[in-house]
C-alpha cells in the first residue's frame, strides 16, 4: 500500500476512533472540550516548533561558507525546495532532525557526531530524508496525528473523573460502564498505536524520497546502519516529546514496545530502500 493512502487510512481509523470514544464516553461537549484542548496546545507546538525544537537542542545556524550549508542548498535545489535554515547541534551523538510550519520555514539540523562520523554521500543521505520530510509536509501531518490522539487521551480521561464522581445520564437509559471502562482504556491505547503506525509510515515515505532526491539508495542505508551502531555506544540525551523527529530514535523499546516506536526497525528500512532499485 502506497505511504499517502495509508497514511490516510490511519488518520481516517484514528478520527473515528475519536468519535466512538466521544459517544461511549459522554458526549458532544466534554469530545469538543477535548479537542480543543488538544488542538491549541499542538498548534502552538506546530507554529513554534522551529524555534522551540532549536533552542531545546542549543542548535547554531551556520551560513554558505559551512560545507553543511552548501550540501543543503545543492540538495534543496535538487528537490525543488526552498533553502531552509541549516542547523549545527553541539552533541557527539550522530543525528538529525527537519522542523518547520511549512517548506518556507524549514529547518534542518544535524549534531556535530554525524558530521564526524558519515561520509559525504550518507551524509547527502541523512540530509536528503530530512528534506523529504519537508516536501512530504511531516511535521503537519505529525501535528494533525497527534492533536487527533491527545484528544482521545483528554476524552478518555474525563470519561474516567465523570465516571468517578458520577456519570452522565442518557434519555435511554445509563450508559454501559463495561463499554465505558474498556473504552477509557483501551482507546488511549489504540491512538498511540495509530500514530506511531503513522509516523512509521513517514518515516519509509522519508527514506525513499531520499533516495529519489539523491539519486543514491545506498548512501542512506549505509548510513542508517552506521548511525545506529555508533548511537548504541554515544545515546543522544534527548527530550522524549521531540525524539520522534530525529532520523534515528535516540532510544528504543524492544519487544511490545516496539509497537508504540515512531520508527520502524532500521533493517526494515534498510530493506525498503535497497527494494527501490530492483
Amino acid at each position: 500500500m502506497a505511504n499517502g493512502l495509508k497514511t490516510a487510512l490511519l488518520l481516517g481509523l484514528l478520527s473515528g476512533l475519536l468519535l466512538v470514544i466521544g459517544e461511549v464516553a459522554g458526549g458532544a461537549n466534554g469530545l469538543m472540550i477535548a479537542f480543543v484542548l488538544a488542538a491549541v496546545m499542538n498548534l502552538g507546538s506546530y507554529w513554534f516548533s522551529d524555534k522551540i525544537v532549536l533552542r531545546m537542542y542549543k542548535a547554531q545556524e551556520v551560513g554558505p561558507g559551512h560545507p553543511l550549508y552548501q550540501m543543503t542548498e545543492r540538495l534543496a535545489r535538487q528537490a525543488s525546495l526552498p533553502m531552509p535554515k541549516v542547523y549545527i547541534i553541539p552533541d557527539s551523538s550522530p543525528n538529525a532532525f527537519a522542523t518547520g510550519r511549512n517548506p518556507e520555514h524549514a529547518a534542518v539540523a544535524a549534531t556535530q557526531g554525524i558530521l564526524q562520523v558519515l561520509s559525504d554521500a550518507e551524509l547527502e543521505g541523512v540530509i536528503a530524508h530530512e528534506l523529504a520530510h519537508v516536501k512530504h509536509r511531516d511535521i503537519l501531518i505529525s501535528s494533525v496525528a497527534a492533536t487527533i490522539a491527545a484528544a482521545i487521551m483528554m476524552a478518555g480521561r474525563m470519561a474516567m473523573y465523570a465516571g468517578m464522581f458520577g456519570g452522565r445520564d442518557d434519555r435511554e437509559g445509563q450508559s454501559n460502564p463495561i463499554a465505558m471502562l474498556a473504552m477509557i482504556i483501551l482507546a488511549p491505547i489504540a491512538a498511540m498505536l495509530i500514530q506511531g503506525a503513522i509516523s512509521r509510515s513517514r518515516e519509509f515515505a522519508a527514506d525513499a524520497g531520499a533516495a529519489r532526491i539523491t539519486g543514491n539508495p545506498y548512501g542512506l542505508a549505509d548510513a542508517l546502519r552506521k548511525i545506529e551502531a555508533v548511537a548504541k555506544r554515544v545515546p543522544l540525551d534527548a527530550n522524549p516529546a521531540t525524539a520522534h523527529m530525529f532520523i534515528m530514535m535516540p532510544f528504543s523499546g524492544g519487544g511490545l514496545m516496539s509497537l508504540f516506536s515512531t520508527h520502524p526497525p532500521t533493517e526494515a528500512r534498510i530493506a525498503a530502500l535497497l527494494g527501490t532499485t530492483r
